[in-house]
């Protein structure tokens, strides 16, 4: 089996522990999840199976979506309800003109630091793993680019923010809450948090572990399974003839006299490689003047 199939984590589980399920579950051994969720959080969390592994990155490197509570007023070491409590301020009152000029402060392109309690590396050691084993100093913590495409307040009840985030990879929405609440002045974490999308991969399009479990006895779980192409479907495409269809495989460069469909543009740089209807994998595109040939970039078929 080579395919990916959308889950939706629950609280209280690791985004490992899912992967442990669907790997019994299926009796597959090839699986993998396409970026953490923290176990106190749920949502949506594409898993990979056989060679479709390969696809994890580029699953990761998509946009995400989130909704997320922020309560303001209580700030935590690890910026959410899971930390111990560092400092608490009591009594404070904002207009929603000042609490959205704070969400101001997160829009667009940013620098952000991450949390200390996160799973970033520093000389191979995670940096939550060095702060828990009291080895804090050893990190130096720096800000990196992040893009917040989207980030609009929901619902404002009275130290409780709902909010929803579209954000580039690698942002923390838990930061995003930490750094609210520096701006206010009252201090803040993320108290709730749900991932709603992963690419194109979204809660609608999302099956529970016990539903895995029930159409995998029902033998319905195709219907809820997606080809590895599903998620290169921004990449343009080409088609080889099937004479070339060996070669390729074994690495050779197919020029374009061997192309029997092309969907693609000069700029492009991968493209999504078949041969009569059949997926094969990405290709990159090589390009000498006006010549143009293709050479495998990642192979997806068995």
């Amino acid at each position: 089996m080579n395919k990916i199939v959308n889950i939706i984590k629950p609280t209280g589980m690791t985004s490992h522990d899912v992967v442990s399920v669907v790997r019994k579950t299926l009796n597959i051994k090839k699986v993998g999840h396409t970026g953490t969720l923290d176990p106190d959080a749920a949502g949506v969390l594409p898993i990979c199976i056989g060679k479709a592994t390969k696809v994890s990155e580029l699953i990761l490197n998509k946009d995400k979506s989130y909704i997320c509570e922020l309560t303001l007023g209580i700030t935590t070491d690890t910026y959410d309800s899971s930390g111990e409590i560092i400092d608490r301020v009591d009594n404070f009152n904002y207009t929603k003109e000042e609490i959205e000029k704070a969400f101001e402060t997160q829009r667009g392109y940013i620098d952000q630091l991450p949390p200390m309690y996160s799973a970033l590396k520093v000389n191979g050691k995670r940096m939550c793993d060095l702060v828990r084993s009291g080895r804090a100093d050893e990190i130096k913590l720096k800000t990196r680019p992040v893009h917040i495409k989207k980030l609009e307040i929901l619902s404002i009840n009275d130290n409780k923010i709902m909010f929803y985030v579209m954000c580039s990879k690698g942002t923390y929405v838990r930061s995003i809450c930490y750094d609210i609440g520096q701006v206010l002045g009252c201090g803040g974490h993320m108290s709730f948090l749900l991932r709603t999308s992963s690419g194109k991969f979204n809660l609608e399009n999302a099956i529970t572990l016990e539903q895995l479990q029930e159409y995998k006895e029902n033998n319905t779980l195709e219907e809820h399974l997606y080809d590895i192409d599903y998620v290169l479907s921004n990449f343009n495409s080409l088609s080889i003839h099937p004479n070339a269809r060996k070669y390729y495989v074994n690495g050779g460069i197919i020029d374009a006299r061997r192309f029997t469909q092309k969907d693609f543009n000069e700029n492009d740089e991968i493209v999504r490689v078949y041969c009569e209807g059949e997926f094969l994998g990405s290709g990159k595109l090589i390009k000498k003047g006006s010549e143009i040939s293709v050479k495998s970039d990642k192979l997806f078929i068995v």
